[in-house]
């Protein structure tokens, strides 16, 4: 009987022991994959940055051009 009882007793303390010690790795991993989704997100908002950077620059040099036409077309 006393067999039974101690095996019973290292079962429940098993299960209450094994989640109490993986939580942390478990912790850690949610975290490491939010680090990873907010390198990525930056990532993200810099290309736009970039990008809309690039826009600018192009549409500038637009208007540029088309200011410079209509200079010479007055010119004649």
């Amino acid at each position: 009987m006393l067999h039974i009882k101690s095996k019973k007793i290292t079962l429940a303390l098993c299960v209450c022991l094994i989640p109490v010690l993986l939580s942390p790795v478990i912790t850690q991993a949610a975290s490491e994959s939010g680090n990873v989704a907010a390198n990525q997100a930056a990532d993200q908002r810099a290309a736009l940055a970039k990008k809309a950077a690039d826009r600018q620059k192009s549409n500038e040099e637009k208007q540029k051009t088309t200011e410079e036409q209509k200079e010479k077309t007055n010119e004649k």
